[in-house]
């Protein structure tokens, strides 16, 4: 494991094998294809890119809630043990999923303060009493009133209820959240409260974030690294000041074009023509080039490996990484 990084994922590959019709033949897909990255204690790795690029998966990897069809995760310099042992389940108090629909994640018909709870009770943590005293933290901790404990998750706002969700993630103390498009189903207003509040839990409590999003507005505000992601593979990756001050490769480009900026215009907007290709029969080459406008005969041919292009920059891109190999000069 890489010093100082707190969960590590190497060459992770998800297929996952479907079949059309009762007689048809089975197509293997693939989901997350060779991503490897890594989350620092205390970082933010923001994780982004459109719907189908494979964010969700490669969450549910780095935490073990699915296993790599290839590939490795190791958290705090451990191997990630096999999904349903005890050792996984005892993992999972320090690792916690924050979850985007904060309604489906909680049960109707349990009180908000019980649901707090339940991570304390699987994990046998304090005596009853105590566990009572950390749930009333918690909802102190996100913003919520003591009383509120009682209410039940229908009695809450869209924003309260995310806030619960975020309780009940941090209620073990977790050295990490996999924060899935947390705040995608909220207004923009409850989005910023959000986004402030699990910024102050990581300042407060030094947690470590990997957060997915399509928003990239989101992500630029709450990560110090960003990853994007393009039909299940990593295209670019570097800190987050980095990536939208000068995106590389064309594909983040475009992404970056569409945040807009309070005061100005779109002008240079890069518009992407076309959806994304089916994971079941991707391209040859590099998979962006039937939508990329600066592709030339290589991007047909041959895909583009994730290299680093500038120090503490990596991009999957024939053009992006010839033009940062150094010229050979005539002696």
């Amino acid at each position: 494991m890489s010093e100082n990084q707190l969960l590590e994922a190497s060459g992770l590959v998800k297929t996952y094998r479907t079949r059309r019709g009762l007689l048809g033949r089975p197509t293997d897909i693939r989901a997350v294809d060779d991503v490897s990255l890594s989350v620092a204690p205390s970082q933010t790795l923001g994780i982004v890119g459109e719907s189908g690029s494979g964010k969700s998966t490669t969450g549910r990897l780095l935490l073990g809630i699915e296993e790599p069809t290839e590939g490795s995760v190791r958290f705090d310099g451990n191997a990630m043990p096999r999904l349903g042992t005890a050792e996984w389940r005892a993992l999972r108090s320090r690792m916690q999923l924050v979850f985007q629909d904060p309604l489906a994640a909680l049960d109707r018909r349990v009180s908000i303060g019980t649901q707090i709870g339940e991570p304390l009770d699987i994990h046998a943590v304090g005596t009853e009493r105590e566990r009572q005293e950390r749930v009333e933290s918690l909802l102190s901790a996100v913003g919520l009133r003591r009383d509120q404990a009682d209410r039940y998750p229908h009695e809450l706002s869209g924003g309260q209820r995310q806030r619960v969700v975020i309780a009940r993630a941090i209620a073990t103390n977790p050295q990490l959240l996999v924060c899935d498009e947390p705040v995608s189903a909220l207004d923009v207003s409850i989005q910023a409260q959000v986004i402030n509040l699990l910024r102050d839990l990581q300042e407060t409590r030094g947690i470590a974030m990997a957060f997915i999003s399509h928003d990239l507005k989101v992500v630029r505000n709450i990560s110090d690294r960003v990853a994007v992601m393009y039909l299940g593979r990593i295209v670019e990756e570097a800190p987050s000041e980095e990536i939208f001050r000068r995106p590389l490769h064309p594909y983040t480009q475009a992404l970056v074009s569409s945040v807009p900026v309070p005061g100005t215009a779109l002008r240079d907007r890069i518009i992407l023509e076309g959806e994304p290709p089916n994971p079941a029969a991707r391209p040859t080459g590099c998979s962006f080039h039937p939508r990329c406008s600066l592709a030339i005969a290589r991007c047909r041919v041959e895909a583009p490996a994730l290299v680093a292009v500038e120090s503490g920059r990596k991009a999957a891109c024939h053009l992006v990484a010839s033009a940062s190999e150094p010229e050979i000069m005539d002696s």
